[in-house]
Order: structure tokens, then sequence, then C-alpha cells
């Protein structure tokens, strides 16, 4: 793999013109939605110009409020696959108008339709791969990767053609090269992380307050918040099975166990919560959003997320930036810079490993586990401020409008 030169962030403002490609917005289908978001507020602050174009319906609520033009296309046939004939129209018709197409997500029917719609308008185009090429799919679901080594072939020319394929994380880099062949493609990581939810102004109190309105059995009791989507992949019976061998420790400690239920998991989690005996001590809000969400966020003692697999975790950035601290597997790809910056714990993903999290987190004395907090948004606004990715995705594409290859790196 050729070396990768250092982005400079000292520019601040691009005037180009970037589309975004993702098959839904929608809060429930997890993380790259909300990158997208936060990817929105850190062009505009940046100067750049966005576009967000996407599968669905346009009178769907969780489109209101985004500061940028969003064209929902209300089209979307064969499941996940997302095959859009009106979507290929679109990008057919508008291509030619943006410096730069990035596309979020691989193994659908919208990279086919990036690929070959930038290519006739002579335009350069990014993937941001959002984790989908570890190879712990391969192993945990054998008869996908069986589906999806069928499927390379096409996959794999929309990642060669790109100008970049996007990764957040070194780590998540070096795994996606692993998992299927050939793997060439111009790989660029880039900083990734959220805006400062600090810089927009709102009431942290208040935030709190809707919480506890919304799971009043919490209030004036310490609890312990898992905020992802509730899936087999983000390690949640790991958590239930832990937090049930380690509550004696902590009577006073709750387990708040948000996210939206995309598979049906949760009625069988509930149940082995309550065989567990921990009924009474662990609480499912469901899906968070806004002040509730951020409200979950602030009052929660540390968050924690046993991952077996994570590109980045958003929600972990978010916890930082409001001064929380995180306990996190080793398979969430930033878990090193969350070790060197003392600001959580980590261990691995097993069910010996998130015993261990949970064990060690009751077992330091306050003074320590407030100086981790204090560490958190100090390590978040070094790290992780979104504007920083902002700046490479432009770098990447004036590299692009200049005839050079893109070489940025975090």
């Amino acid at each position: 793999m050729k070396p990768q030169a250092a982005i400079s962030f000292d520019r601040q403002t691009f005037t180009l013109h970037i589309l975004h490609i993702i098959s839904s917005l929608s809060p429930a289908a997890g993380g790259p939605p909300e990158a997208v978001r936060q990817l929105v507020k850190a062009y505009l602050d940046v100067g750049a110009r966005i576009e967000v174009v996407c599968l669905d319906a346009p009178s769907a609520p969780f489109l209101a409020g985004i500061p940028c033009p969003v064209h929902a296309l209300d089209q979307c046939y064969l499941g996940r696959y997302a095959l859009s004939p009106r979507l290929w129209e679109w990008l057919h018709q508008n291509a030619g108008r943006f410096d730069g197409i990035v596309m979020n997500g691989i193994w659908t029917f919208p990279g086919i339709a990036t690929r070959y719609a930038a290519r006739k308008a002579k335009k350069p185009y990014g993937i941001f791969v959002h984790g989908a090429l570890d190879p712990w799919f391969n192993r945990e679901y054998p008869l996908k990767h069986l589906k999806k080594f069928i499927y390379w072939p096409i996959q794999h020319a929309v990642l060669r053609d790109a100008h970049a394929v996007f990764f957040t994380a070194e780590a998540e880099r070096d795994l996606a090269q692993t998992s299927f062949k050939p793997s060439n493609w111009n790989s660029v990581v880039v900083p990734y992380g959220i805006n400062d939810p600090e810089a927009a102004g709102w009431d942290g109190a208040k935030q709190v307050e809707a919480f506890y309105e919304s799971v009043p059995q919490v209030r004036g009791r310490r609890y312990l918040l898992f905020l992802a989507r509730i899936h087999e992949k983000k390690g949640c019976d790991l958590l239930i099975r832990a937090f049930a061998k380690v509550a004696a420790l902590e009577p006073e400690v709750d387990l708040v166990v948000a996210g939206p239920d995309q598979v049906g998991l949760r009625a069988k989690l509930q149940r082995q919560a309550e065989k567990l005996g921990m009924g009474g001590r662990v609480h499912w809000p469901g899906l968070l959003g806004g002040d509730r969400k951020w409200g979950a966020i602030r009052a929660c003692e540390a968050f924690v997320l046993p991952s077996h697999q994570e590109n980045f975790g958003i929600a972990v950035v978010e916890a930082l930036a409001v001064g929380r601290p995180v306990l996190i597997s080793n398979q969430v790809n930033i878990w090193s810079e969350i070790d060197q910056d003392k600001v959580g714990l980590v261990e691995a993903d097993t069910d010996e490993g998130t015993e261990q999290l949970l064990r060690r987190w009751f077992a330091l004395p306050a003074a320590e586990r407030e100086a981790m907090a204090s560490r958190a948004r100090p390590s978040f606004i070094r790290r992780y401020a979104m504007n920083r990715a902002a700046v490479a995705i432009n770098l990447v594409f004036e590299s692009a409008r200049a005839g050079r290859p893109a070489d940025s790196q975090r």
C-alpha cells in the first residue's frame, strides 16, 4: 500500500459543490444517516455547498430541518438492495452539476448508479464504506458472505473506479483489504466525528429533564447507557449477561438500553434480563432522538458499547462531546485513541471481557471516574470535530479537480 501524505487543516473555506447519496436518512438506519447530517453542517461551516439525494418519502418527518437541499425520491425496491430507476435517472440528469459525489454505503444499487453517472459526467466520486468490509461479517454470516462473494466483481468495480474510498480509521482500512480479492482501490482515511453539540446553545438541564420524563424509573439513580441499534453486532447480549453478573456490586446502578429494534432482538433480550433477575434494573426506552437522546447521554454515569464490529462509533464520540466516559470493546476502531487519552475503558468483545469492563468501572474510585470524565470533552475537541472531515473530503475533490490522486490521511 502506498504511503499517504498528511492532510493540512489550515485552509477552512472551499467553493466546491458536493453531492452525498444515501439510501435513507432515517435515524433508525444507524450511524451513516447521522454522519451525513453532521457532514451537512460541517460542509456549510467550511464554505462548501452540499446536496443530498435519498430514497425516502419527501414527507418523512426526519427530513425536516436539514439545512441543505435534500432530494427525496421515494422509490426503493428489492429491500436493502435499494433498486431505484428514479435514482438512476436523477443522477444522470444532475451529476454534472457537482464537483464531487460521495456514496454512503456499499452492496447496494445506488453505488452502481453512482459509478455509471459519475463516469458519464466525468466527475470524481468517493465511497464511504461505513464498516461494511469488515471481515467480521464474513465470519458471522457465511450465507450472506457467499452472496457477497458472487456480487463482488460488481462491487469491486465501484470501489476500484472511485477517486477515493473513505475510511474513518486505519484499522477499518486495513481490515477491508482482507475481506475479498481483488482489493485494489485508493484508500483515504479521513478524520471523523460530529459537530460540537455544545456550540448549538442547547439547554443541557432541559435535555436531561426530557429524558427523565420518558424514563422516570431512572430519575435519581445512577445508570449506564447503551445507545445504538439493538442488534447482535452491538454486543447487547454480552452487556445483559455481564450486567447481571456484576449488578450486586452496585445496587443503585441501572442499565438503559436505548435504540431501534430492527431485527426483533429486543423481546429476546428482555426475556433474558427477566430470567437473570434484572427486569427491574434494565430499561428499554426505544429510539431516543433530539433532547431525549442528549439528555440520556448527559445524565449517564458512563456510555457502554461492547460491540463486535464498529468502524467508528458516532455515539461513542457523542458521549465524549458532553464529557461522559466510555466503556467499549476493542472492536470499536477508535479504541486505541480512547485508551491513549484515558477517557474510557477497553476490553475484549467477549462475555469475560464485557464483565471485566463493568467490574473495572465499578472498582474505580469516584475521583478517577471524575478525572476520566473531565478528560472526555478535551479529547473530543482535539480529535473528533466534524469540520476536519469536511476539510479532508473537500481536499480530496480539489485534488481531483487539479488532476492529482487523492493522497490524504487523517
